[in-house]
C-alpha cells in the first residue's frame, strides 16, 4: 500500500463572507489531514475564485470573465479523486458562493466522493451538510456518511479557528478521512477500469 499513488484531495473553502472563519477552519482541517501521507492536498478557496452569478444557457458559451475564472480551478476539480467541502451554515443552509461554484461544474464531480467539514451555531452546520448531500447526489457524487461539525464558532473555536475540543474534532476528521480515502481509491480504480457514463 505504500507504493499506491496518493489520493488527490481538493479541499473547498465555501464561504466568501467578510470576517469569515472558513479559512481558519480549513487550515485546522488541513493540519489534521496533513498527517496522512496517502493524501495530496489542494486547497480551493472560493474567496479567490471570481465566478459570475450568471450561468450561460444550455449549450451556450461562458462569458470571458467566467472562462478566466474557470481556467485555473476546473482542471483542479477534474484532477481530484475526492473532495472535502468546508462550509458554514447561513440561515439553515450553505452559502450562495458555494452553490454557484458547484453549479459551474458537472462532470468534475461525477463518481467521486465528497466529505464535509461544517461549522456554525448549535447545529454545527449540519443542516447545510444535509442539503449539500442532495445537491451532490444530483451530480452523481457519493457523499460519505461521517462529517466533521464544529459547533458554536463564538465559543467552540479559538481565535485561530481551531476547535477547543481538539481531540474529539480530530477524531471525527480522521474517521471521515478514512471513509473518504476508501471511497476515493475504490472509485478511482472503477473509473480507470470503466469510465463513468452518468
Amino acid at each position: 500500500m505504500t507504493n499506491e499513488v496518493p489520493l488527490r484531495l481538493a479541499v473547498i473553502v465555501g464561504s466568501v463572507r467578510e470576517g469569515r472563519q472558513g479559512r481558519a477552519v480549513a487550515d485546522w482541517f488541513l493540519g489534521t489531514a496533513d498527517d496522512d501521507e496517502g493524501l495530496d492536498l489542494d486547497v480551493i478557496d472560493l474567496a479567490e475564485v471570481d465566478l459570475p452569478l450568471v450561468l450561460p444557457g444550455w449549450g451556450g458559451t461562458p462569458s470571458p470573465e467566467a472562462v478566466a475564472a474557470l481556467k485555473d480551478v476546473s482542471p483542479r476539480l477534474a484532477a481530484a479523486d475526492a473532495f472535502v467541502v468546508v462550509t458554514p451554515e447561513y440561515n439553515h443552509s450553505f452559502p450562495a458562493s458555494l452553490k454557484n461554484f458547484v453549479d459551474w461544474h458537472h462532470a468534475q464531480w461525477q463518481a467521486k466522493p465528497v466529505g464535509f467539514v461544517s461549522y456554525g451555531g448549535l447545529g454545527g452546520g449540519l443542516r447545510a451538510v444535509e442539503q449539500l448531500r442532495l445537491v451532490f447526489a444530483e451530480l452523481h457524487a457519493v457523499t460519505v456518511r461521517d462529517s466533521v461539525s464544529l459547533h458554536g464558532p463564538w465559543s467552540g473555536l479559538g481565535e485561530d479557528g481551531a476547535p477547543r475540543d481538539a481531540a474529539v474534532c480530530a477524531g471525527a476528521a480522521k474517521g471521515m478521512l478514512g471513509q473518504l480515502a476508501w471511497w476515493g481509491r475504490a472509485l478511482r480504480a472503477a473509473r480507470a477500469e470503466r469510465p463513468y457514463a452518468g
